[in-house]
């Protein structure tokens, strides 16, 4: 049976510590105490919380510790000479003074290892209409169809948008601006139900009538909510990396970039996972056919340097469904929903096994 993984708290204040071990055993969990960063660092990513003290958050940005969310920086009653100026150049992360912060802070102890968060898959397209959206949306799917709880996460500004592949534009419910405007602080039941939705799919994507901009602070909010409060989170993330799409990348728990079996297509991806490996050593390519020079899969993965996550021939049946509004792998048949089932399964069995 394995252990469940532990909220990872990073400080050297004895007075401090005292403190958060109290609040984390008021919100029914332990811990695990790092001194400083580097200690820190091995648990990091894992961690299904982190709490900072503020005497060790000028040491944290220092160490250039990867961006996530679910990070809280935690001081007592005033920040400490130099934390505030840090804590502005870590963000997005949330902050809380004790005392009065107190209850607040439990209950996020409390979301902690008492059951499994929701699993982060990313996709991202190796080069201009790759066919990324078309995988999140099938991804997202395929997800339902399995009976997860999913979110589906738009954070390309520059692609099609989402409603319109699932044909939900006109499904009320937040966009990207309303969240963007709410300070990033937001309760994840509250979010997620203010979404739109239909059944156990729920989608926050870009509005049509203002600047497509996702603010890092919005993002972590999103991947928060859908960590708490949901099994699988999507996210369609540009081949152009904002500080959210960096957030999102280096938070999931898998990263998959499709590429066109076409050998100009794969020099260009070549240049993006350059860039992807820079914020995470995790990476596989799914390599989209038809393929015009009669490059293999396996020839295109190889050339990359990746992991085949697995191959997609052509589908002009589900290609003109999806334009008269049908959802991709909708139907449960062909190589996208294929493909999407064995990858959703590969996730969640990676869930089980770090719950």
């Amino acid at each position: 049976m394995s252990v469940p993984r532990l909220p990872l708290v990073v400080t050297a204040d004895p007075d401090l510590l005292d403190d958060l071990l109290r609040l984390a055993a008021a919100g029914g969990t332990e811990v695990v105490v790092a001194a400083d960063p580097v200690e820190a660092r091995p648990r990091y990513a894992a961690a299904p919380l982190v709490v900072i003290g503020a005497d060790q958050a000028s040491a944290c940005l220092r160490a250039r510790l990867p961006r996530r969310s679910r990070v809280v920086v935690v001081g007592r009653r005033a920040w400490p000479p130099g934390a505030a100026e840090a804590i502005a150049e870590l963000r997005p992360v949330e902050i809380c003074l004790l005392p009065d912060g107190e209850p607040w802070l439990v209950d996020r102890f409390a979301d902690g290892p008492g059951r499994p968060l929701g699993r982060i898959l990313a996709v991202i397209g190796g080069t201009g209409g790759a066919g990324a959206s078309i995988l999140a949306g099938g991804l997202a799917v395929t997800a339902v169809s399995a009976g997860h709880r999913t979110l589906l996460v738009d954070a390309d500004p520059l692609g099609g948008g989402l409603d319109l592949l699932l044909g939900w534009e006109r499904i009320d419910g937040l966009r990207w601006p309303a969240l963007a405007g709410g300070g990033g602080r937001v309760d994840p039941p509250t979010l997620l139900r203010a979404l739109p939705h239909r059944g156990d799919l729920v989608l926050l994507s870009f509005a049509r009538d203002e600047a497509p901009v996702v603010p890092g602070d919005a993002m972590a909010a999103t991947l928060d909510a859908g960590r708490r409060g949901r099994d699988v989170i999507i996210t369609d993330l540009p081949r152009q990396l904002d500080e959210a799409a960096v957030l999102a990348l280096q938070s999931a728990d898998r990263a998959v970039l499709i590429v066109p079996a076409e050998l100009r297509a794969t020099a260009g991806a070549a240049r993006i996972a350059q860039t992807i490996r820079f914020h995470r050593d995790e990476l596989s390519v799914v390599v989209r056919g038809p393929a015009p020079g009669k490059l293999k899969a396996r020839d295109i993965a190889a050339a990359l340097r990746l992991p085949l996550a697995g191959a997609l021939r052509p589908e002009p049946a589900m290609c003109q469904a999806v334009e008269r509004g049908a959802p991709p792998a909708s139907t449960g048949k062909g190589p996208l929903a294929e493909l999407c089932r064995r990858l959703i399964r590969d996730l969640m069995r990676e869930r089980r096994a770090v719950a």
